[in-house]
């Protein structure tokens, strides 16, 4: 039996005209809409194209079918997510600890705020979930977290080091991704965030003293 072939998710081109990227942009833009009214079932190219107003040939200079629309739109949210804790994780000038409370409280903000969407994401998953791209897009946020883990953990072996960041960094995904399912209200998302903070902080402690 022959595996089934992966559909190709990169773009066919990338836009350098101004008139181009504001092409793409309106094909993205209609694409989460037709995501969040019709979810990942019912999301076709055509569907795109008739919200965006334009061809479906102009939207297949750009994209080669609708795995690498969807693709874009969930690397385009982890790209957002990325460059956000990264920027928390690399302020030096904070200690450490205060760094990974920060993170945790936004990324459960960002999941809470970007729940609709990530769901729908998360249904059409299947199309790329194990595309070259995705593994690759998501490599760069796990670097990010284990530089950190190195910062605050660097007497530690990088066996155990590496796994506490892998443990930190499922559980946070993980948790948020349950914890948005349910619409919070803001009291709700700092409380559950700092409940999370201390919970990661006491394991890294440990995780310290053991080493």
């Amino acid at each position: 039996m022959t595996d089934r072939k992966a559909p190709r998710i990169s773009s066919r081109k990338q836009p350098k005209q101004a008139r181009s990227n504001q092409l793409v942009a309106a094909i993205l833009q209609a694409a989460a809409q037709v995501l969040a009214v019709e979810g990942a079932q019912r999301f076709t190219t055509a569907r795109v194209a008739e919200r965006a107003g334009v061809s479906v040939g102009s939207l297949y200079q750009y994209f080669p079918n609708k795995a690498a629309i969807l693709f874009r739109l969930q690397s385009d949210e982890w790209q957002q997510t990325t460059d956000l804790l990264g920027l928390i994780l690399k302020d030096v000038g904070k200690p450490p600890q205060e760094r990974l409370r920060a993170l945790v409280h936004a990324f459960l903000r960002s999941e809470c705020e970007e729940a609709q969407m990530r769901v729908a994401l998360n249904d059409a998953a299947p199309l790329y979930r194990d595309a070259p791209e995705t593994k690759k897009a998501r490599a760069r946020g796990e670097r990010t977290l284990q530089a950190f883990m190195r910062e605050i953990l660097p007497n530690t072996p990088t066996a155990a080091r590496m796994r506490a960041g892998d443990l930190i960094g499922t559980t946070l995904s993980t948790v948020g991704k349950q914890f948005s399912e349910t619409p919070r209200t803001a009291p709700e998302i700092k409380a559950y965030a700092q409940a999370m903070s201390d919970m990661f902080l006491a394991y890294i402690d440990s995780v310290g003293r053991r080493a």
